[in-house]
């Protein structure tokens, strides 16, 4: 089990299914599963640099630079030679990851 997983019973083909749904309709079947899939492991890589993942009191709010964490999954990209993404796009399945550990929470 993965650290999401573990702090938010999170579910990989939930969130994407979330996300895909998520996102406007011009953008729709523009990104695979596996696109996403990975794009959510590069938000989780970027909570893990951050210290977002650490054990923390559930008072503590945790501030996410939405702008920084889409440079970051568009640099990665790039560097893995995964595809060349627009940050406007990748800010969608961002705010879409966002949302479904918020609804996990509700």
């Amino acid at each position: 089990m993965n650290e999401k997983e573990d702090l938010f019973e999170y579910d990989d083909e939930d969130a994407v299914k979330f996300i895909q749904n998520y996102l406007p309709q011009e953008l729709k079947g523009k990104f695979t599963d596996d696109d996403i899939n990975y794009i959510v492991d590069l938000i989780y890589e970027y909570y893990e640099s951050k210290g977002y993942l650490n054990e923390r009191d559930d008072d503590d709010d945790v501030e996410i630079d939405e702008d920084e964490l889409t440079s970051f999954v568009i640099k990665n990209a790039q560097k893995d030679g995964i595809g060349k993404f627009e940050a406007d796009q990748i800010m969608f399945i961002v705010l879409g990851e966002l949302d479904y550990c918020d609804s996990l929470n509700d």
